[in-house]
């Protein structure tokens, strides 16, 4: 079994091909992956997506590499609605089933018109690859199937990598390999 540092190259490998910018998966399938790793790899993860971003330039790699953590998103946008405040009292008061209720109203996280989906949209270059991290952190704010599925519907251009801490074996997804997401058949493993 190949280690993560040799998963790392190989996805970054990968990521360079032209036909893997071509945003089609096996079968044409738009091209959305996920990279799953042991959740305790985290931080050599976190600096593998830095250093690939850093060293990304579009006039030699011919993309942009854009990264999106999740968790600073939703942070972003609680803060631009002012209602984080509202969320430490309502958590408080109500606790965490209330506070991931509302937080989800506010997002609408199933619609694919919803805030987080909007603000990776307006934010993704037409050349570009998209890097999402930050699903551990938000957990159980969002749950990975429902942001996967919702960008589906409007990002079909480019191709969507999530790193993803736990096992994803094609059909199901189990977060920090203990709780089980929900079933998500769209997306391939970027690599074995």
């Amino acid at each position: 079994m190949p280690s993560l540092e040799e998963r790392l190259d190989k996805a970054e490998r990968m990521m360079k091909t032209p036909s893997f910018r071509q945003n089609k998966g096996l079968g044409n399938e738009v091209g959305y992956y996920i990279f799953d790793y042991p959740a305790e790899q985290e931080l050599v993860v976190r600096e593998r997506i830095e250093y690939l971003k850093a060293k990304n330039a579009k006039s030699t790699d011919g993309f942009e590499l854009v990264v999106f953590d999740l968790y600073d998103i939703v942070i972003d946008i609680l803060e631009q609605e002012g209602f984080m405040e509202q969320c430490f009292q309502f958590e408080k008061n109500k606790g965490m089933a209330h506070i991931v209720k509302a937080v989800g109203n506010l997002l609408q996280i199933d619609n694919d018109a919803g805030m987080i989906v909007q603000y990776i949209q307006e934010r993704t270059p037409e050349e570009a690859v998209i890097f999402l991290t930050g699903i551990g952190k938000c957990y159980p704010l969002l749950r990975s199937h429902k942001i996967l599925n919702n960008l589906h519907q409007v990002i079909d251009r480019v191709p969507v990598v999530m790193f993803y801490p736990g096992k994803y074996d094609g059909q199901e997804l189990v977060l920090f390999s203990e709780i089980k997401d929900d079933n998500y058949y769209r997306a391939f493993r970027l690599v074995d």
